[in-house]
């Protein structure tokens, strides 16, 4: 028995070589997003350590004491009198984009698929594409200039109307929707193309069937098309809830002001402000971790409910 399974692994040893070889091109291509991943998504999760430890730079990680008890950065957060206010902000800001992000994408791409001028669909689908090529840099400078309160577009219109000029960056109850909204403007387009993807691969022979059995073109988007496309749509919702609490810094960072921070504060500037600016290392890792794990348990429980309901999920 032993012998024959050792006759049998260098014969299957020497297949895996002869496939590798045999199709090098495609190990080939894996190998480079496969090494990137390595490098940039499994390596730095060593640094997590330092949520765990008093960490000292000219120490390393290695080389620094173990904190006492473990979970001191994670308690010190949690007791910080900021805490109540991150977590408020960076869930309504994340639920608010959620709310009026998801649904229009698939609005717009079912808008488009429905539409037939074809250069009226081309040029829709370019005006609403292109800004998702513009920098978040651009974008807040864009905003900056059209809400500026002296000089500002917006605010000459609120004066012509006979209102009074509003400085809305230093507004905190307007923070959150300038944000959601030029975010929503920003990425409709790109997010659209997924949905557009799918619609196209909806039988027209469902459509026909609909058309003779007297369905309008609103019956045929809700009970053909959206049908359809609902696994897309549940799998992008899973996706979005689970990064619910990762709202980026660089564009909250950028529109924030000592004036609006009541609203602006958020996790991640928070972790920028304590980390790079404060070099309190091991509490900035802590609470970035703290965030992480809050985002895998949305997205294994919202998982679980969409397969439990839908029978679609990511696993």
């Amino acid at each position: 028995m032993s012998a024959k399974k050792a006759a049998v692994q260098p014969r299957s040893t020497g297949h895996l070589w002869k496939q590798i070889k045999k199709h090098w091109q495609l190990y080939l291509i894996f190998a480079l997003p496969f090494a990137l991943v390595l490098l940039f998504s499994y390596k730095p999760m060593y640094g997590i350590l330092i949520a765990f430890k008093d960490f000292v730079a000219t120490k390393g990680i290695l080389g620094s004491q173990w904190a006492d008890p473990w979970y001191k950065y994670f308690e010190m957060f949690v007791k910080t009198q900021n805490f109540p206010r991150l977590m408020w902000n960076t869930v309504t800001l994340s639920l608010y984009g959620l709310i009026a992000g998801f649904p229009i994408p698939i609005i717009l791409a079912i808008s488009l698929n429905e539409c037939r001028n074809v250069k009226m669909k081309k040029t829709v689908q370019m005006i609403t594409y292109a800004p998702h090529f513009i920098s978040v840099v651009i974008i807040v400078s864009i905003l900056s200039l059209m809400l500026a309160p002296k000089t500002g577009i917006v605010n000459n219109l609120i004066e012509v109307l006979g209102g009074e000029r509003i400085d809305f960056f230093s507004k905190p109850e307007y923070f959150k929707s300038l944000y959601v909204w030029s975010g929503v403007w920003q990425g409709m387009g790109f997010s659209s193309v997924i949905y557009m993807a799918a619609l196209s691969g909806v039988s027209p022979a469902l459509h026909e069937a609909a058309i003779l059995d007297g369905a309008s073109k609103l019956q045929r988007i809700f009970h053909v098309d959206l049908p359809s496309i609902s696994p897309t749509i549940i799998i992008t919702l899973i996706l979005n809830v689970g990064n619910i609490m990762s709202v980026g810094y660089e564009k909250v960072l950028l529109m924030q002001t000592s004036l609006n921070m009541s609203s602006s504060d958020v996790i991640s500037t928070y972790v920028y402000r304590i980390g790079l600016v404060n070099a309190q290392y091991s509490l900035s890792t802590a609470v970035g971790l703290f965030n992480s794990i809050i985002n895998i348990a949305l997205l294994v429980t919202v998982n679980f409910i969409a397969r439990k309901v839908s029978e679609t999920s990511l696993w």
